[in-house]
């Protein structure tokens, strides 16, 4: 039996269908039910701090994969906390207390912040820069604690996902490409910027557990080029008019650091703190261990996302409350979209 938290939203739903497709047992606990979750899962509605509630769910279960979390665009200040950090420890204790095989933790790029030295590896430093990043690191600590002390853990550090059904962030990208409107990068935009699909990534998750592999990994598409490059190839792809054009990245760092703090952009310190540097990752170690390879590359994830996009985003508000499968108001960002 495979437990999944938090598998109503957008990486946990993956989780499940991948599990599903290799005829695994599993039970989700959540805060509420997806409407696309097959009926063979079990259900557990419960917050991921509700201590007794956490233990019941995890009895019976042999694998853990640990996906409840607040995101960058939830803007949750403390209650990063809460959920990111207290949650995980509340998922911890449960699962040493259930005798689980493997608790595989779903954690962030985040944890790297803007990294000295590319590309990431296992032995890059964890440098946070904003409070997401830090309560992911926090999360993270606990898991590899729990690991020193005898559960057998995986934590796992995602590149930005993308996929079939993906809008928060993204759907911004895509709308005004669906509108022939230009987009923008900060800067050149001759970063390096490496995504990862969603199934891509389930499947690590769903792999270290049935591996029985503990350890950290650092999963990336291995087929990425400049930030530039691949929204020139997505505009192509669509096909509406829409170009890519470059802002100065000071000032407009500063400028959407200050519609932040106003309340007028869903931007939070994450995005507009990374989006022009560079951020790859060596995933090498990933195959060895795994026998994992990439099938989606940056180019191949954004065209399959934009055209679902195009052909459900007049459904999109009825995706759920995960942030990540949920449309997003854009604020400020809306008047710039039409002076473009």
């Amino acid at each position: 039996m495979h437990l999944v938290t938090g598998g109503s939203g957008y990486v946990g739903s993956a989780i499940v269908r991948g599990l599903l497709a290799r005829q695994q047992r599993v039970r989700v606990l959540d805060l509420w039910r997806s409407p696309d979750l097959p009926e063979e899962v079990e259900y557990v509605e419960a917050d991921i701090n509700d201590a007794p509630a956490v233990r019941r769910a995890m009895q019976g279960v042999e694998y853990v994969h640990h996906n409840v979390a607040l995101v960058p665009i939830a803007k949750a200040g403390e209650r990063f906390w809460k959920v990111n950090v207290d949650g995980t420890r509340v998922a911890l204790e449960a699962a040493r207390a259930e005798g689980v095989r493997m608790f595989a933790n779903m954690s962030s790029s985040a944890v790297f912040g803007r990294p000295r030295a590319l590309p990431v590896t296992l032995d890059t430093p964890r440098e946070p820069i904003e409070i997401y990043g830090r309560a992911k690191k926090a999360a993270e600590d606990l898991v590899l604690e729990a690991g020193e002390a005898g559960l057998p853990v995986a934590s796992i550090r995602p590149r930005t996902v993308i996929g079939t059904g993906r809008l928060g962030i993204f759907q911004i990208l895509f709308d005004w490409i669906k509108d022939g409107a230009n987009v923008f990068v900060l800067g050149s935009g001759a970063n390096e910027l490496q995504f990862v699909q969603m199934d891509d990534l389930a499947a690590v998750s769903v792999l270290a557990c049935l591996k029985e592999q503990p350890g950290l990994y650092n999963v990336g598409t291995d087929r990425y080029g400049t930030l530039r490059g691949d929204l020139e190839a997505l505009c192509a792809h669509a096909g509406t008019g829409s170009k890519v054009k470059s802002l100065p990245a000071g000032p407009t760092v500063g400028t959407l650091r200050l519609l932040d703090k106003m309340g007028l952009s869903p931007l939070g310190p994450y995005h507009y703190m990374t989006y022009h540097k560079p951020l790859y990752f060596d995933s090498a170690h990933v195959t060895d261990r795994l026998g994992w390879t990439p099938r989606f590359s940056n180019q191949d994830m954004l065209k399959d996302s934009y055209d679902w996009y195009v052909a459900n985003y007049d459904a999109k508000a009825a995706s759920g409350t995960s942030a990540h499968k949920s449309p997003v108001k854009q604020g400020a960002l809306r008047l710039m979209k039409r002076l473009t």
